[in-house]
Order: C-alpha cells, then structure tokens, then sequence
C-alpha cells in the first residue's frame, strides 16, 4: 500500500497537535461562512485576552477594519495586513460618551499562552471557485500560513507541483492570502516556505531547531515545522523577520533569523563592555543587506531605541545600501537619513536623544579635537568590514614626528563610546588583525558550502583564457607583481607603492594589440557559449578607466550592431575626455542604466565595469563575468559573487580569467572554512564540469544503444534529418519493447555505424528508462552551460542533440503542461540555434504553426501517418487525457466513460495485449467517439453546459425508451436554467444549502415522472452532475 498524500497531511498534523501542542480542527466539522477566510470562533477570544483594557466596541472596530482591507492588489491588501499583524490596528471608538483612539494588537508577542494556535486541514474557501488548502495555520483565528501537500510517493508529483497549486489558490481564492505572513510547499522529502510574491527558487528550506548549522544538509520535514512554528519562533518571526521591500515581501531565511538573534545578544553585552559586537560573516548573496534590516529592526525594541550609524567606503555601496533600507522604512517604522557631509552628519546625531538610522561613508570622518557624539546609545554597522577599517593604533611618522591614525581610531575618537558591529561577504584574512581588533570576533558564520547546499547562492566556476591573449612573460610577471603587493594590508603607503611600482600597468594592459586580442576573444566566448545562457547578460571588469573605454570602442568596432547591447559603467571626473561624457553619463544616466541592466528582458546585455557594481550590485540572471583587472583577497571574492545569484535553472556562474586571477582566488580560499576549500578550493570548469559533461554524454549515449543518431551531428546534416532523428529518438525512448538490433535509420537506408557501440546499461522498464534520460540529460545540460567552450563541435552538437529529445520527451510526456506542438517546435528551434548555430527552421510537427483541435480528422490523420508510433501514442495519450481532465470539470457522464477507455487500452498497451498500431487505432476511435459527442450535443441546439446534463438524464440507454428526445431536452434545459437562476454560494459551503438544492432537483425530476420504474439508481447520476457543475 503506497503512502498518500492523505497520510502525509495526518503526519503533518499530528507533529502540531501532539509535539507543538497545537489545537487541531476539521474544517467540514465547523459550522462557518465558506465565503469568510477568518476562523471567528477564535479571532474575537484571543482579542479579548490580548487586549483586555479595550471595550467590545474598539475590538468591533478593529475586526471591522481587518475584514475591510482596502481594495486594491492581493499584495497591497497583504501589506496592509502585515502592518496590522506586527503593528496593531488603530481604531477610534465611543466609550460613555467620549471619543477615544487606541491601538489593538492581534498577537501577543511577549506572552505566547495568551496567543490561540490552530492547525486546520480541509478548510473550505470560496470565492472565484471553491478550494480546500490541505493545511491552514491560525494565529488567533487569523490564517496566517497555508501549507500545500502532495504525496511522497507519486512520482509525478513533487513540492514543485505544490508551488504550482499555491500560485492557482492565489488566483481561485485571493481572500485567503490577503491574510497571510507565509506559504509552505511539501513533499516530505522537501519542506520550503516562502512569500506570496516569492517565485519558488525563492523558497527556502529551514533546517535546524535551534540555530545550529550541523546536520542540515537533508532536512526534514519535522525539522521544518518544529523549527518555524513552536510557539515563542512564530510569532518572533512574524514580527521581527518578515518584510516588505517595495511590492517585494521577504521572509527572512533561517541562517538569517538565528545569526540576528545572536547578534543583537552580543551587541547588548557589547554596549555593557568593549563596544565590540563582533563580525557577522555571510557569504556574499546570501541576503546580507537584508540580514543588516532584520538587525535594525530588532534593535529598536532589544535596546529602546538605539541610533544606527550605517557605515560603507563607497558612495555607490552607501547608496545602494541606503536604497535597501528605504524600501524597507514600513518595517523599520523610520525613514533612514543620508549624511551629506561631517557636519551634517554631527547634526543630524546632535539632533536626536534616541532613533534614527543614518547612513554615512567613511570619508566624512575626519581628525578633530572634539568627537561627533559621546552618546552610548549609538550601534556603527559597517558594512564590509575589512575595508578601510585599519589603523587603530596610532603611528609617528619618523620624517616628520607627526602623529598619523588610522581610518579606524579616527572614527573611534569621533564616536568614542559607540558600539560597533562588521558585517562581511567574505572571512577575515589570517593576515588581518585589525578588523577584530575592531568589531571583536565572528557572531556567526555562514560559509559559502551553506549557502549553495541552501540554494541561497550558486555556485562560482571558473575558466582560464590567458592563453588567448598570448602576454609575454615580463608582463605576466609584473601582473604577478601586483597580486603580490594586494596580498599585503592595503594600509596608505601600500597603495603609494603599488601606484610606483606599477604604473606601467595601465599602459600595458591597455596596448592596442592586447586590447584587440582580448575583444576579439571574448566576442567569439561569448557569441558561441554565453549570449543564449539564462538571458545574455555578461559583465567584463576592466583594468582602469581609460582601458574600459579602450573596450568599449573595440567591441563596436568588431560588432556595431552592439550599439544598444553593450554599455560602460563606471566613476567620472571633471578631467575625462569630452568624448567619455556621452557613454559615461550622470548619476541618472547611472541609474538608469542599472534598472536596464537588471531588466531580463532588455536589449543591455554586456556591461564594462572598473569598480562600480562590483560590490552590492544584483543581476540575479547575471552569469558570466570577464575578468581583465588583476584582483586579490575580498576584492576579488566579492567582484566573482556577482555572478553566485539565484536565478531560475541557473547552474553557477562562469569566471573567465584573462589575467591569471587563479593563485589570487586559490590564496583567498584559504580564509574560507575547511569545507569550503574543500568543496570549492577547485572551481576550474576543465576539472569540475568538464568532466561531470562527459560523464552524463555517455549515460545519455548508453540510454540510446541501438538507436543511431549519428545523422545529427553532421555538419552537412539538413534541418528535415535532424527533425525526424530528434522525433525519431523520442520514439525509441517511448518503445514498450526495445528492439534487440539497432535501428536502421540512415536515408540511404544502409545500416550505419551507431554513435555508441557498447551494450547497454540495465535502466529496467520503459518509463525507468524515459525517466532516467529525461534526468541524465537535465544534468548535461547544466554542465554543458559551463564548458561549452572546451567541447568539440561534435560535443557540442551531441549535446544538442540529447537536449531537443529531453525538451520534446518532457513537453508531450510531462503531467503538468498542456501539449502545444508551435511551443515545442520554437523551443527546439531556439536551443539549436544556440548550439549548432542552423539557420534553418525544424519542424518535427508540420502544420503546427496553426491551431489544432484533438477533433479535427485532419489533424488526427497526421498524427496516424507519423513513422514514429510510439510518439504517435504518446501525442494521442496526452491530448486525451487533457480531454478528460476537463471533462472531470464538466461532464461526469463523459469523464467516467473516457477516463475507463484511456485506461483500458494504455493498459493492454503497456502489458503487450495491444500493438502500436492496435492502440493508435483505439484511441483514434476514442478521439472520434469525442467529437461525435460533440457534435451530437450541437446538432439538437444543446450548450457543452447544457449537453451535461443531457448525458446524465441519458446515461441509462433505457431511458430514451420512455421519453421522446424532445421531453429529454425540455427536461436538460429546464434543469439548467433552473440552477442557474437559484445558484447561490451558500451551494459550495454548506451542506444544508446542498441538501436545498438536491431536493430542488428531485422536485424538477418528478415532475416530468423521472426517473423511470426501476431506473432510480439514475437520479444519483443526474445528482452528481449537478453538484459537479456547482463545484466548478
């Protein structure tokens, strides 16, 4: 007996009830309005003993004002619910005689046994139709959580199928999430939660009960719940750890969640010491700015009401960090502040006793006789802490006898009793002592092995082409130079050095010929292996300024369509060349460029950076990086970190190198915990996805023994060959009986020599074997988007090859995607453009680029005709299974009747009762039998509603022999126009109201003396439709 999605919905109750001592409810088991999202049983008891100094009138109010949530999207219904929820709800209400305001707060967040916890399973919503959500959650009778089930052990369904579900509930029944914090999709084996305006990739995991980051690499589904909902967590994370950034809602990821909590802790002892907090180390693009809002957002009420100073060494990262935070000021009750200079920054600390969150560079510090501020209740957050923070003892100068400080103690001395906190994307350096001379040590960390097991990052992969540029050997020794010098501290007469020692750098890198070379290569990397992964966008980091431009002006002279494709990005100054202005631009021109560049679907595509938008800047699709700029330590970390975001399908990104960056990236790993120089010490793709590809090249050759492919991967192969042999090939991978010769499929009709001669591995059955590739494939296709540029041609084709059979195998055979042939056809004509670049169009189904109807004998006739038969099949399957899918909505007569013939004859099929061409002949007559039906229903004048009703009142084939045809359809019409006229809501929420309607009908039914003498077994058919149609 297989474990159902039933049994898994009892498990997941019973770990509420019986371990998190939640109450449970049976939703059909209370008496409620179906059309009202809100349990009200609970919601008016847990308001009274929340709140109970306030009237039964002020709590009226606020109910009242929760029920009305003004009109608008399912998102700003849900912000301002949020609001309420971690708020309260203000209310003006009368009180003998007096008018009064005061706020209602619907959760207790210092006392959780005054909070009513509830879980409810089959919770009846009805709204544009009715759904039942297989788990809702309650706070206080508000339904705060939906979690979407499905069965562990049906293959065809999985947590993603619960995405899919969740995102058709928010379009059935919106009431529902108006009121949520957040959604959970399970499978068992997968738990995630995530907002209402999360895609899934944004789904995340949460994998430990109390913070730990030990055995967290397969969560379980227990784990999940106890971790998020025990009843302290649940509303702490509700309060504290769900935002809305603009129309974005962010539920904060559970590294998140416990690292804030450790942090705040520390920061309370620091201000009690040192004024140390420590360092809070997570790997970059994994939601650290979001990290820094949760923490200030906390410290308010940690620590009545600190000033945060936000400290960053950029303008750009101030800016962008300052963008974050502003979205966020709802959450944050307070609108954050720019400091424009030192003494805008004094007035704005001078302006306040308590609050604020002011956001300032390192630069507006400066040495003075007196500080900014001496106030204790001040938290520095700096951001990337290793930078800049150096010199916090003083030095005398031995020339002049000058005192020189450093950025750190200058800083000190303007914020003497301050408390200071780093945040970081990267570890501290063995070498660097300054940082925890500083902050203190690491709060928390959250290393980058975490993070991708997490699916919070991706990870970075990394490809040598320097080669291509063909430097010689005294300037890949000077080039050796400067990393040398940026492994040394980056202290003041560092930086003089490297700029005397090397200023012959700029001019080398920058060489007309070097230039040229370097274009020229990564015009062809790209245009053969980049512009079709993900979007296209691709980033190339240059050496300085005036080799940008040198850049810039050589790939248009290469390629002048690029024109609208390609852009620079970087600082200006008032001695730039007039000529720069116009490419360079303003702060807005900046701006813009960067909403462009974070479009998907805009033409920008390729940016050339100096140092702007390599720290804090996130193209999520952005998935390769040219790196012509030598870069060392955290600099360089966070430059690659750019391409490590979380994008749909997205693998990992690709670094190519043209300045032998490896060392540099080898050296910075060994900051990196024991794991992660482990797992990520060696990135190169030459010996990481290489061979992964041509591991999965040959199980996906061995899946296709006897099956010869090989007309493919000709070059002089004509687009009408490769269609029948990608066709051809989903066909063998469908066969219920594999043949035990290979298949003879050369034009000239001479046996050929297959692709791969070894016998085959033992895959087991058909669908074992369908599935397997449909796997294996997925993974070559994934290391394929990074090494395409190491493979042959005849790789690369093969590739193909397998990825058009995957595509179109998913497309006809896969359970949750209606079949269009025109979407297949484009989607394999797209993919093969991107690998074998044919200029020619594919048709693997001619005629598709019109409509076609699973009722058209035209159409039906093609599909008989094709050579492929078990594609044949499996195109005839898959539309008439859609057929009944819909006739499960509308007809229960023909639902019934065609879902036993599809059943029947697949069946015999697969146990070789039936031929190919036995089985094709049966469900064309299916097919036929659909459409006479059809037909039948429009030849007496019938509606497809009405015509329903029809087959119910007929489905006995005796009972047309006491009624004539015109009583039958005077009786459907009838019946019809009934319920329509007396349709009401109250049908699919309450069971009296059914029972109203059965009688109804019962009543109609007498009237013209049906059912007949000993036919009453038909009324219960004619009932079904009924409650069927009423259902949907």
């Amino acid at each position: 007996m297989s474990y159902t999605e039933a049994d898994y919905e009892k498990a997941v109750i019973a770990v509420f009830r019986d371990i998190l001592g939640y109450n449970y409810v049976y939703g059909p088991d209370i008496e409620r309005n179906y059309a009202d999202p809100l349990y009200v049983d609970e919601l008016m008891p847990a308001l009274r003993r929340i709140n109970p100094g306030l009237p039964e009138n002020a709590l009226g109010e606020a109910v009242y004002k929760l029920r009305s949530l003004e009109s608008g999207t399912i998102v700003q219904k849900n912000i301002r619910f949020m609001d309420y929820l971690q708020n309260g709800v203000s209310v003006n209400y009368f009180h003998e005689g007096e008018r009064l305001s005061a706020l209602v707060h619907l959760v207790d967040y210092e006392n959780e046994n005054r909070n009513a916890f509830t879980v409810a399973n089959q919770w009846t919503i009805t709204e544009n139709s009715e759904k039942r959500p297989d788990v809702i959650v309650f706070l206080n009778g508000l339904p705060v959580v939906v979690f979407e089930l499905k069965s562990p052990s049906r293959e065809e369904t999985d947590a993603s199928e619960a995405f899919r579900q969740l995102r058709n509930y928010m379009n059935e029944i919106p009431c529902l999430f108006a009121y949520n914090a957040f959604c959970v999709m399970s499978d068992l084996a997968t738990s995630k939660a995530g907002t209402i305006t999360a895609d899934e990739d944004r789904f995340m995991e949460w994998k430990t009960k109390d913070g730990s980051y030990e055995n967290t690499r397969y969560a379980q589904f227990d784990t999940f719940i106890e971790g998020i909902f025990d009843k302290i967590r649940l509303p702490d994370i509700i309060k504290n750890f769900i935002c809305f950034s603009g129309d974005r809602k962010i539920l904060g990821a559970y590294h998140q969640y416990f690292a804030v909590k450790k942090a705040v802790i520390s920061t309370d002892k620091a201000i009690k010491t040192d004024g140390r907090a420590g360092v809070f180390w997570h790997t970059q693009g994994s939601g650290k700015s979001l990290s820094m809002v949760f923490y200030a957002h906390l410290l308010q009420e940690s620590l009545k009401s600190p000033t945060i100073v936000v400290l960053t060494d950029r303008n750009d990262l101030d800016n962008q960090l300052f963008g974050q935070f502003a979205k966020c000021s709802d959450f944050l009750r307070q609108k954050p502040e720019q400091a424009e200079s030192r003494k805008h920054l004094k007035n704005l600390l001078a302006a306040r006793a308590a609050n604020g969150i002011i956001f300032t560079t390192m630069q507006k510090f400066e040495e003075s006789s007196e500080p900014l501020s001496v106030r204790r209740n001040i938290i520095v957050m700096a951001d990337e802490a290793h930078r800049g923070q150096y010199g916090l003892e003083e030095k005398i100068d031995t020339t002049t006898g000058r005192i020189i400080r450093g950025t750190a103690r200058i800083i000190r001395n303007s914020l003497p009793n301050a408390t200071y906190i780093g945040f970081t994307g990267t570890p501290i350096s063995a070498k660097d002592r300054s940082t925890i001379e500083v902050f203190g040590n690491y709060i928390d960390v959250y290393d980058m092995t975490q993070a991708v097991e997490d699916g919070a990052t991706r990870p970075v992969y990394y490809e040598s082409r320097v080669i291509h540029l063909k430097l010689d050997e005294d300037v890949l020794h000077l080039i050796d130079a400067e990393y040398d010098i940026m492994a040394e501290h980056a202290e003041p007469y560092v930086i003089e050095k490297s700029k005397k020692e090397l200023g012959r750098m700029d001019s080398i890198l920058g060489a007309e010929q070097t230039v040229t070379a370097l274009c020229e290569d990564i015009v062809k990397h790209y245009e053969e292996n980049r512009q079709h992964e993900l979007t296209g966008k691709a980033m190339i980091v240059a050496y300085s300024r005036p080799i940008a431009m040198r850049i810039y002006r050589k790939l248009l002279e290469i390629r002048p369509e690029w024109i609208g494709k390609l852009g620079v990005v970087m600082t200006s100054s008032n001695n730039d060349p007039e000529q720069w202005h116009e490419i360079i631009g303003n702060k807005r021109h900046k701006d813009e460029m960067a909403k462009k560049f974070k479009d998907d679907n805009d033409p920008f595509k390729i940016v050339i950076v100096v140092d702007m938008w390599l720290t804090g800047f996130d193209v999520p699709s952005l998935a390769t990086m040219y790196v012509y700029k030598p870069m060392a330590g955290h600099n360089l970390m966070q430059a690659i970190a750019r391409v490590n975001r979380v994008y749909k399908n997205k693998e990992g990104g690709l670094v190519v190198d043209y300045v032998g960056i490896a060392g540099a990236l080898k050296q910075a790993m060994n900051d990196y915990t024991n794991r992660d120089k482990q797992n990520y010490g060696e990135q190169d793709i030459a010996k990481t996805a290489l061979p992964k590809f041509i591991e999965k090249l040959e199980i996906c050759r061995d899946l296709f023994h006897g099956f010869d492919y090989s007309g493919f991967i000709k070059e002089s192969a004509t687009d009408l060959t490769r269609a029948k042999l990608i066709s051809g090939g989903v066909n063998f991978l469908t066969a219920v009986n594999i043949p035990l010769h290979p298949a003879e499929l050369n034009e000239d009709g001479h046996k050929a020599a297959l692709m791969v001669a070894e016998p085959p591995i033992a895959y087991g059955n058909v669908t074992n074997r369908k599935d397997t590739f449909i796997k294996e494939a997925m993974l070559l296709r994934q290391a394929l988007s990074l090494c395409r540029s190491l493979l042959t041609s005849s790789q690369r084709f093969e590739a193909a090859y397998f990825e058009a059979v995957r595509t179109l195998l998913t497309r006809i055979t896969g359970e949750n995607t209606p079949l269009s042939l025109k979407e297949i056809n484009a989607r394999i004509n797209e993919l093969l453009k991107a690998s074998i670049r044919s200029e020619g169009v594919i048709n693997l189904f001619s005629g598709a680029d019109t409509d076609f109807s699973l009722f058209d004998p035209k159409f039906l006739e093609e599909i008989a005709k094709m050579k492929e038969k078990n594609l044949a099949v499996e195109i005839l399957k898959k539309l008439l299974a859609e057929q009944v899918s819909l006739y499960r909505k509308t007809n229960l007569v023909k639902s019934e009747k065609f879902s036993e013939m599809l059943s029947r004859a697949m069946k015999a099929y697969l146990n070789g009762m039936l031929s190919n061409e036995e089985v094709i002949a049966e469900l064309m007559q299916m097919a036929k039998e659909m459409a006479e039906a059809s037909a039948e229903g429009k030849a007496m004048g019938l509606t497809e509603e009405e015509s329903a009703f029809y087959d119910a009142l007929t489905r006995p084939e005796a009972v047309k022999d006491f009624y004539a045809n015109e009583e039958l359809i005077a009786m459907t019409r009838e019946l019809t126009d009934m319920l329509r006229k007396n349709r009401t809501i109250d049908w699919q929420k309450k069971e009296s109201a059914r029972a109203g309607m059965r009688r109804m009908v019962k009543k109609l039914l007498r009237k013209y003396k049906y059912p007949p003498e000993g036919m009453e077994d038909a009324i219960a058919t004619v009932i079904g439709q009924c409650e069927m149609w009423t259902d949907n």
